[in-house]
This record gives structure tokens, C-alpha cells and sequence, in this order.
């Protein structure tokens, strides 16, 4: 690149927010926060969301994703701006529902707090889960509570990440095989953040997308009272580094490309002043919108229609709003709290006015689009 002539020192160009992002929705890696900050994106830019289609809340999950579980897929083609529920990635199909240029990210986490987490959460639904006592019992022989028969409804108990990027969650462990696998998801894959580093993720998916503060502020869904938390033993630990080894080796790879893009792009300096401003403009909000200021168990939520959905052995937190609010910002803060069906739900009335409304069995924050 040869400059014919000398250019005078102008400050880069402002980028552009984009606008068409696939967020793949990984299970327990706190993806429901990252959901409800995709929603409210959408929402803020007028953007259509590829959501569920009829009443279902995922994308076919856990079967591979096809264009059609995707709403008037039929009629409104290639032209949605979001796509962030839950489905199986099958990036052949992914790309017939979303634009060229879009942004694909995901997250990933630790495998051995999100195996607890998965066993506190499915208990009831996963054979594997359901026939042993505890956690630490499970993972201590697990070949014994796992059989190969119940592969289905097992998904949960080994490699959930692997399976939700559309590989065998089975698979041996060769090395091959994983090299060529991480390979293609980085082929896929813009971006894969990490959410035991939740903050510092949000402040690189701010900058990678261009992004403004107010549109990674969060409150943290879906999380669980402390006391439904098992605790590990270290053999136990270990063990889940064997057992999930596929997910292990696959946390491992993208927590290094993870700190080596933060370093590349934005600097550690720079990233701690942003995660300070980040959590200074929660704190606020939380102030602003919360009467407690912090999450409260199941039974603490004053309104019903604010109820996330419970799972399992796990008491799922939700929030109270403060109860004076002016309208602009209650509508502000309900949005920040609402839990993932709920929102759905919403989304799907306002984008699908003529479609029979999801039902999510509880009352409704809103019944018609004239509130808005």
C-alpha cells in the first residue's frame, strides 16, 4: 500500500452499529441475559427478531435447526435482523434465515460450574440426573446413570456445549477430530465470549459491534438462589474435565482467543475503565428500577407476570420494580427484568400481531400493541 500522496491525520471513522447479529444460545452460560439484551437492541432499533414459530419459545431445539421452525420464514425470507433463542447451530440453515453480512457470536463457560448448574436445572427431566443422589455422586461414576439409550433426553448430562454448536456431544475425544472442530466453529463464529468473565465480555461485544454503554447494561436472569448451589469436591472437578472433555477442551481454546482479542482490541487498561463504567451504569439502573437491589427468590416476586420459569431443584430469581415509577421508565425497567418467555412472547405479539399469542401461563405485562 503505497501513499501517493501524503494523507493529513484525521481521526478514524465513527463505525456503525450492526445491526444484523446471530446470537447462538448456548444452555446455563447466563445466554438469558444476553438474550434480553438482544431483545431490547431489537426493540431500540425497530429490528425484526427470527423468532419461534406457533408456541413454541426455542428453534426447534434440541433437533437440528431448519429455516422453517423460524416465524413467516415462508413470506419474510432472509429478511430478520436478530436471531438469539435457543436452537442446534446447522450454519447451512442459519444463513438461509439471516443476512450475508451478518455477525455471529456465542458464549461458552466453565464445564465444571455449568455441569452443576445443568444438574440443579434439569434434575427432573435428565435420566441421568433424576437416578443419582447428587452432583458429586454423579460425576463420580457417571457411566453408571448415563446409558447410551437415553442419548436424548441425556444431552444435558455431558458436552451440552458441543451439542449446541451441532456436533456429537459423544464423540470420542480425539484430537483431530477437536482441532477440526474448533477450527470450523472459528469459521463460523465472529465471536465466542466467556461468562465467568460476564463484564469484560460485555465491554468486548460493545466494541466488536460496535455498540453504544446502554446497550450491554444488564440485569443478570436466570440466575438461582444461592442455597439450591451443590457444592464440588476437587475430585469432582476433575472428573467433569474428563467426562466433558469435548466442552473442556473447547472452554479452554476460546478462553485464550477470548484475552488475546481483548488485548488485540481494546487493552486491559482500557477494558477496566469500561467494566468500572459498565457496572457504575448498572449500579444506577438498579437504583432507578429496583426496590430490593438485588435479584429475589420465587416467591418474593410481587408481580406474577414477572415470574421466570422455574426448573428442577433450582429457585430461580426474579426481580420487584419500584412501585412509583413514571411510564417511559417503567417500561424501561420492565424490559430489563423480563424474563426470557415472557419477552418472547411479547416480541412475537408485537412482530405477529395476527398469530394466536404464545402463552406462557401467566398473567400479561401487556395485552395490546396500543400500550405501547
Amino acid at each position: 500500500f503505497s501513499k501517493s500522496h501524503e494523507e493529513p491525520l484525521i481521526p478514524p471513522m465513527p463505525c456503525h452499529a450492526k445491526t444484523n447479529v446471530m446470537f447462538l444460545k448456548t444452555h446455563k452460560t447466563a445466554s438469558s441475559t444476553v438474550l434480553n439484551i438482544m431483545f431490547r437492541f431489537a426493540e431500540r432499533y425497530n429490528l425484526t427478531v427470527a423468532l419461534p414459530a406457533d408456541q413454541l419459545f426455542h428453534l426447534g431445539y434440541p433437533r437440528t435447526f431448519v429455516a422453517h421452525f423460524v416465524e413467516g420464514f415462508e413470506t419474510i425470507g432472509q429478511n430478520y435482523n436478530i436471531m438469539c433463542n435457543h436452537l442446534r447451530f446447522n450454519p447451512l440453515e442459519v444463513k438461509r434465515v439471516m443476512a450475508a453480512n451478518t455477525f455471529y457470536f456465542s458464549i461458552l463457560r466453565n464445564p465444571i460450574p455449568l455441569l452443576e448448574s445443568s444438574y440443579i436445572y434439569y434434575k427432573n427431566n435428565v435420566p441421568a440426573f433424576r437416578s443419582s443422589k447428587n452432583v458429586n455422586e454423579f460425576v463420580a461414576s457417571p457411566t453408571r446413570y448415563y446409558h447410551p439409550a437415553d442419548y436424548r433426553e441425556n444431552i444435558y448430562a455431558r458436552n451440552i456445549m458441543w451439542f449446541d454448536f451441532g456436533y456429537n456431544n459423544n464423540a470420542e475425544d480425539d484430537t483431530k477430530y477437536i482441532q477440526a472442530v474448533l477450527k470450523e466453529i472459528e469459521q463460523n463464529f465472529h465471536l465466542i465470549l466467556i461468562a465467568d468473565y460476564f463484564d469484560e465480555s460485555m465491554i468486548l461485544l460493545k466494541h466488536t459491534l460496535c455498540w453504544d454503554l446502554d446497550d450491554v447494561i444488564y440485569f443478570k436472569l436466570n440466575s438461582r438462589s444461592r442455597d439450591t448451589v451443590q457444592t464440588l469436591s476437587p475430585e469432582s472437578e476433575e472428573q467433569i474435565k474428563a467426562w466433558c472433555s469435548l466442552d473442556w477442551k473447547l472452554y479452554l481454546h476460546f478462553n485464550q482467543s477470548f484475552w488475546r482479542r481483548i488485548e488485540e482490541t481494546i487493552g486491559f487498561e482500557l477494558l477496566e475503565k469500561e467494566v468500572d463504567h459498565l457496572r457504575t451504569r448498572q449500579k444506577e439502573l438498579m437504583e432507578l428500577c429496583l426496590s430490593e437491589q438485588e435479584a429475589v427468590r420465587k416467591d418474593h416476586i410481587r408481580n406474577r407476570a414477572l415470574l421466570p420459569f422455574q426448573s428442577g431443584a433450582a429457585n430461580i430469581l426474579g426481580y420487584n420494580l419500584k412501585q412509583d415509577l413514571d411510564n417511559r421508565t417503567l417500561r424501561t425497567c420492565q424490559k430489563m427484568v423480563m424474563p426470557e418467555l415472557q419477552y418472547t412472547s411479547y416480541l412475537y405479539s408485537v412482530q405477529h400481531p395476527h398469530k394466536k399469542r404464545k402463552e406462557v401461563g401467566l398473567p400479561l405485562l401487556w395485552t395490546s400493541h396500543q400500550e405501547e
